[in-house]
């Protein structure tokens, strides 16, 4: 095959690629912030049929061949990658480069003629960039033995966690055991905001920071065929953006549009995207709304050990949180709480008459924190989100309760807490 036909071929893919997603994505967005509406059930594709991750370590075994100067066992492997995930645009790269190779020197990555490239320069900007992600995310492994520095403590109860980093292009999918802790066993390549991340406003196509959680599973039947496969919603903006004057909402997870396997590194308008079959990997897996998902510029991995000696202070201040609740003293209770404290969109004033009552309820009796988790979330500031069981000495249950600490000079406050269970 000459490459002239090649390139014509990958170009018009491309283009097509490229339109249809802008269509689908300019009807998507009128319907995403409000509930999506009924549609009828799709069948899997062949792709959504795969397993995770099956294409991304295909392609970067073609990488490795080659690296190794095996052009010949790397053209059949990208030929029957590109056969088996015909909507793999990158790998559609991958193989016209192989291609060309067999009759003249390639210089560089997408090595197109020029009048192929000025037709879509924008497209092949993107597959090269999702190339050096992909690649980037092969050489730099999480260290063995250590996870990100925002999982401080999780309970045996919350069984599985995600931290993303957008500075990669990456997400990691952790299980969480009570005789090993966090474990990291998958990792994908995911697609961030146009405009990059730090969300601040409604509609400035912009992924947020921080930490979130899964608050529900999209029944794929119910979604436009531009989510994919499913969609994972999460609870953003979160106590720490409401009080930051953060605005928007319809934050997901979710899938890609028929046609399109992956999107490029900054495709979205807000939400994380991966490929459907990751997607639906994550949804069989994850348990929704005990799932954190850290949303980070850069994530910093650290031993579990090193952690918890890290936030002894914190754990110093949240039991005597409990013991003040416990002593029945509402007074003492109150000195925790930071003067901009807002739960569910009440004051510190207006929520002391049901802070006074809870303490009063409890008659002095010791108060115990059950299942607790602890994540650090650190910006501008050092804040720290603790989940956790409330459970009145005597009583068999108590409310799951959530609260957001953040770190005053030496001292902590709550500036949220509310009941989610």
């Amino acid at each position: 095959m000459k490459w002239s036909l090649i390139a014509i071929s990958l170009i018009a893919t491309l283009t097509f690629v490229t339109q249809a997603s802008a269509r689908s994505e300019r009807a998507a967005a009128r319907a995403h912030a409000s509930a999506p509406s009924a549609a009828s059930p799709r069948a899997p594709s062949k792709t959504e049929a795969r397993p995770s991750g099956d294409a991304e370590a295909r392609l970067m075994a073609v990488y490795r061949l080659i690296g190794r100067a095996e052009t010949r066992a790397a053209l059949e492997a990208a030929q029957q990658l590109v056969n088996d995930y015909p909507d793999f645009q990158l790998a559609q790269l991958v193989y016209g480069d192989l291609l060309s190779s067999r009759v003249r020197p390639v210089s560089r990555f997408g090595d197109v003629p020029d009048t192929a490239e000025r037709a879509a320069p924008e497209a092949l900007s993107d597959l090269r960039e999702e190339s050096r992600q992909r690649l980037r995310a092969l050489r730099e492994r999480p260290p063995p033995g250590k996870i990100p520095s925002n999982f401080v403590a999780l309970s045996p109860r919350t069984r599985h966690a995600i931290a993303i980093d957008t500075s990669r292009s990456r997400l990691y999918l952790f299980e969480n055991t009570a005789e090993q802790g966090l474990r990291l066993v998958a990792d994908y390549y995911i697609s961030v905001g146009k405009l990059g991340v730090d969300k601040q406003a409604e509609g400035d196509q912009r992924t947020p920071l921080g930490v979130y959680y899964i608050t529900s599973n999209l029944d794929p039947r119910s979604l436009k065929d531009f989510y994919g496969s499913g969609a994972l919603p999460i609870n953003y903006p979160n106590p720490i953006d409401q009080l930051r004057g953060r605005s928007g909402n319809g934050i997901w997870l979710h899938g890609t549009p028929p046609g399109q396997y992956a999107r490029a590194p900054q495709a979205s308008d807000g939400c994380i995207v991966l490929a459907n079959t990751d997607l639906n990997h994550i949804i069989r897996t994850v348990e929704v709304r005990s799932t954190p998902v850290v949303i980070a510029r850069q994530l910093h991995w650290a031993s579990p050990q090193a952690l918890r000696a890290e936030i002894k202070g914190f754990e110093d201040t949240l039991r005597a949180w409990r013991t003040a609740k416990s002593s029945g003293d509402v007074q003492r209770v109150l000195a925790f709480y930071a003067p901009e404290f807002r739960t569910y969109k009440r004051t510190l004033p207006e929520w002391m008459p049901a802070l006074a009552q809870e303490v009063a309820a409890t008659r002095g009796r010791e108060i115990e924190l059950k299942d607790l988790s602890v994540l650090r979330w650190t910006d501008s500031d050092d804040i720290m989100v603790t989940t956790f069981g409330e459970v009145v000495a005597g009583a068999r249950t108590g409310p799951v309760k959530r609260q957001y600490w953040v770190r005053r000079g030496t001292h902590w406050k709550i500036i949220f807490e509310g009941v989610i269970g």
